[in-house]
């Protein structure tokens, strides 16, 4: 081969180099489509999919079972208000015993005065009390119930029973505290 044909040929580096610009420059390209028929049933598991992907208007109406969700995961409705506010509770006897309730305490503090006590603050709530007998008995009657939230603690609720004139007496009370 001659000199001037020699300085025609490129070298391995530069073919390489060459190669490597076209491919850069053009690219390649490979599309994958998947759609419904090319899953098997059961490969597409929660790990597959990214939180908030998947809608309601994006799966059949009652095609998501109760076995498919955790539990544990789910927090309290918004809706379901009533339902949450009635976790806590208390039947009192005028005595200041807590016959039953959930997450409280009870004492009486003086004749007509009471104290009930629950796990969480309390302070944002509505409470609601009635005058009632712990057991199936009717309630007492020409009573008066009045209910407040219990200054010396956030978690606390205190309550007043009056008998008809205003007179403070012991009688047994049902409260609800709905927040």
């Amino acid at each position: 081969m001659s000199r001037w044909a020699r300085r025609l040929v490129p070298s391995p580096a530069m073919v390489v180099a060459l190669v490597a610009l076209v491919m850069a420059m053009g690219g390649s390209a490979y599309a994958l489509v998947v759609t419904g028929k090319s899953i098997r049933n059961g490969t597409v598991t929660g790990k597959d999919l990214r939180n908030r992907s998947i809608t309601g208007n994006d799966s059949k109406r009652d095609s998501i079972g109760g076995g498919s969700i955790k539990e544990s995961s789910l927090g309290v409705v918004p809706a379901a208000f009533q339902a949450h506010g009635a976790a806590r509770f208390a039947v009192v006897s005028g005595g200041g015993q807590l016959i039953r309730g959930r997450n409280a305490q009870a004492a009486r503090t003086a004749a007509g005065r009471y104290q009930v006590i629950f796990e969480p603050d309390v302070r944002g709530c509505a409470y609601y009390a009635t005058i009632g007998d712990p057991s199936a008995a009717g309630p007492p009657q020409n009573s008066q119930v009045s209910v407040a939230s219990l200054g010396s603690n956030v978690n606390g609720v205190a309550v007043r029973t009056e008998n008809n004139a205003g007179a403070e007496v012991d009688r047994p009370f049902h409260l609800l505290v709905l927040c």
